[in-house]
């Protein structure tokens, strides 16, 4: 089994230190050091790899060329491909039923002012890619947007050249983070700061949250829509109480979660890459039809 990653995280640690209580062979491949010859023969000898890659850019490129050369990874190149872009992940679970804030894509500064007009203020300015809360903008008038759109088109960075915009959700001071693995939620936390943006490594601090069959449903539908075997799916919790689901990360962080769980979330990750590594279990096709129900989910 391979590890493929960049920067060695708690988590990477925690997933290495799992690999050795089940005396399996693993091989740390680090992705900065990855040569790839396009014609000649895969990178790594190892069976299946699992995907812990910072970048996603990075991510999608190894995994692909990886299985273009017969090795299985977890996640699988389609879910990263479709994670690591924010618009394509809100497409798949719109396809899926799943519900979502209210998005429009803008690709002109021009239309960007009217898309916000659209939605509404206050609204939120992301990047379609981008992870950590970073780069985003809640935008209260007119004015703010005008500022916010034009400080991006003075970046001239490609992550800048298109704008993503979002309805704001008043969520109660949190939100929800859940973990999916192999079609099954392992733990759901919230994540609350006074801050607007929640997320931990922005200051958000976790703490436990029993599992509900509405939490469960929405979280195993989100995985399954992006194809993602193992996914954080962030979900957003309205004034009257809906939920909404906001995004899905293919190489969650867990740090938080195991501050306040006692679950042994690395450990159910390795476990499940080596059922797949036994059972040559296919990756879920984004976009497939279930054959479960999706009870209670109705798009926004």
């Amino acid at each position: 089994m391979g590890v493929l990653c960049s920067r060695v995280r708690l988590e990477e640690k925690l997933i290495f230190r799992a690999l050795r209580e089940r005396d399996v062979s693993f091989e740390r491949i680090d992705v900065r050091a990855l040569i790839a010859d396009l014609n000649g023969s895969v990178p790594t000898c190892c069976d299946i790899v699992l995907v812990r890659c910072l970048s996603s850019s990075r991510a999608l490129c190894a995994s692909r060329i990886m299985h273009m050369h017969g090795v299985r990874t977890v996640n699988a190149h389609q879910a990263i491909a479709v994670c690591g872009d924010k618009v394509l992940t809100n497409l798949a679970l719109l396809e899926r039923g799943v519900p979502t804030p209210r998005a429009a894509l803008a690709l002109s500064e021009k239309s960007a002012l009217a898309a916000v007009e659209d939605i509404g203020y206050p609204a939120v300015l992301k990047p379609p890619v981008g992870s950590w809360g970073r780069l985003m903008a809640k935008i209260n008038d007119r004015q703010a947007a005008e500022a916010v759109v034009e400080h991006k088109k003075a970046l001239d960075r490609p992550d800048c050249a298109s704008f993503y915009v979002q309805e704001y959700i008043h969520k109660p001071g949190r939100d929800i983070r859940t973990m999916v693995v192999g079609g099954e939620t392992v733990y759901a936390i919230h994540r609350s700061s006074s801050h607007w943006i929640t997320n931990t490594a922005r200051g958000g601090s976790a703490s436990n949250l029993p599992l509900t069959p509405e939490i469960d449903r929405l979280s195993r539908s989100a995985a399954e829509a992006v194809g993602g075997e193992i996914v954080a799916v962030d979900i957003l919790e309205t004034a009257d109480g809906a939920l909404l689901v906001n995004e899905v990360n293919h190489t969650p962080e867990f740090h938080g979660a195991k501050q306040v769980t006692d679950i042994d979330i690395a450990g159910r990750i390795v476990d499940y890459v080596l059922r797949v590594a036994q059972a040559d279990i296919a990756p879920v096709e984004v976009g497939r039809t279930s054959t479960q129900p999706q009870i209670g989910l109705r798009p926004t």
